[in-house]
């Protein structure tokens, strides 16, 4: 056996592991958890960070104010320097549509240190605490919620006793594009933090989706978020590490009816989403993009090439590791598809995809070092810990 052949059989060993040893992964079936209808529904402040979100919001804030809740509920949306009009939309819209009380605010620009997100998300729990809410809904200015979304959520939390539940909405999938690489997407989350580890108590898997998080109020208040998280780019996955740490009860999952309307009908449009927070993903380590490159080609880039080197080369062991590899990866990413209702089709392609995010995870660290990484409408953020003289101007 020469080295080829030696790759191509650590390949397939990678993806049995995979199959077998990381949580399964690639399992679809996690939904919200058993629940009952508490007898007294406790109150719950829904926070809604938004910036430049006008073209939006049509689309999205108007499930929740029509929220089938039976207990005390309010909506703040925190406009974070929108100069599309945003806070003048969502007043309109809560005007036309009526529903749960909607309050719209404005935090001024973050301090030096902070998130644009972050800030707002601050400002509205600010806000929130003063009406004592049990809960709090921390949700995306894109994303629409089925009428019961916050009733199924509230039950859940009380029923299993968690601090944090939190549904991974279903982003769209139109364009070509969009087939391709957001399915993916969600794959390689679950893969990197498999749902099923992160409601064990006591495990050190932590992660949450930013779009849709319920929080138990004394569970923030005991981490103290956000501001321990205030700097954070992946600020889902650090609110769930900070709610673990201070022994918060966690639960993640796929929605069935909580979905995203921001579309991506462009490479680029993906690309950007991506790019802008991979390397902060790996902490902004070479060894880390290093490992996590050589990793992607050993796991995704390596059995297709084996499969054709083997068949080419007559190497009976390189082309069958390889072919198997390439078989055991399409087969666990066939019930991702069937979650996003695309074609079966499309489960061969996940090298040439994986292959795309490679690239676009090298692009967020040559982005980082050339000083424009981390950068979302309009606004460019530093590496956690810089200096503040060495912070990009924010913009």
């Amino acid at each position: 056996m020469n080295a080829v052949a030696w790759t191509a059989v650590g390949s397939l060993a990678a993806w049995l592991w995979l199959l077998m040893g990381q949580g399964f992964f690639w399992r679809t079936d996690l939904r919200l958890p058993p629940r009952r209808e508490p007898e007294v529904w406790p109150s719950v402040c829904v926070v809604v960070p938004a910036r430049d979100e006008a073209a939006v919001l049509p689309a999205s804030l108007p499930s929740l104010l029509a929220q089938d809740y039976p207990g005390p509920a309010e909506i703040f949306l925190v406009d974070d320097g929108s100069s599309d009009g945003t806070g003048e939309v969502a007043r309109a819209l809560a005007e036309r549509h009526g529903g749960l009380p909607l309050t719209v605010t404005s935090p001024g620009e973050p301090p030096a240190g902070w998130a644009g997100k972050l800030w707002a998300v601050r400002r509205g729990m600010d806000l929130a605490r003063a009406r004592t809410p049990e809960y709090l809904l921390l949700t995306d200015a894109d994303i629409a919620h089925g009428p019961d979304s916050l009733r199924e959520l509230v039950a859940a939390a009380r029923s299993g006793g968690y601090d944090l539940v939190s549904q991974m909405a279903r982003l769209r999938v139109e364009t070509l594009w969009e087939r391709l690489v957001v399915p993916a997407f969600v794959y390689f989350f679950a893969q990197l933090y498999p749902f099923r580890w992160i409601a064990v108590r006591g495990s050190r898997t932590a992660a949450a989706a930013g779009g849709c998080v319920l929080l138990r109020t004394g569970a923030a208040e005991r981490a103290g978020v956000p501001d321990v998280i205030r700097h954070a780019v992946i600020d889902d996955v650090a609110l769930a590490k900070a709610v673990k740490r201070t022994g918060g009860h966690l639960w993640l999952g796929l929605a069935d009816r909580v979905d995203s309307m921001r579309p991506y009908p462009r490479l680029h449009d993906l690309w950007r989403m991506v790019s802008r927070s991979a390397y902060a993903q790996l902490r902004h380590n070479p060894l880390l993009l290093t490992g996590t490159v050589l990793g992607l080609a050993l796991v995704y880039l390596v059995p297709p090439v084996a499969l054709l080197v083997g068949a080419v080369a007559g190497s009976a062991v390189t082309a069958a590791a390889g072919g198997l590899a390439w078989l055991v990866m399409t087969a666990t990413y066939v019930p991702m598809l069937r979650y996003y209702r695309q074609p079966v089709r499309f489960a061969p392609l996940l090298p040439f995809t994986a292959l795309l995010y490679l690239l676009m995870t090298v692009d967020s660290a040559v982005q980082h070092y050339r000083g424009r990484g981390s950068a979302w409408k309009g606004r460019t953020y530093a590496r956690p810990g810089a200096p503040p003289e060495a912070a990009p101007e924010q913009r």
